[in-house]
């Protein structure tokens, strides 16, 4: 019981920096994933428009 306690203290303990590192993690991963979905909504708008402009030149025979 005494080294599961001092092994919960330890993860807990302001020298370890391993959950500092997990959450800088977490959170570049979160601002790569926003500007994904970011530009890919932009590219998919811009697409969307694209296509429409073709689609209203195009004259069907």
């Amino acid at each position: 019981m005494r080294k599961l306690s001092k092994t919960v203290s330890n993860w807990f303990s302001l020298d370890s920096e391993n959950g500092v590192t997990a959450i800088e993690y977490g959170l570049i991963a979160s601002l790569i994933a926003l500007a994904i979905i970011a530009a890919v909504t932009l590219v998919g708008t811009n697409l969307a428009g694209l296509f429409n402009y073709i689609a209203g030149k195009v004259v069907a025979p």
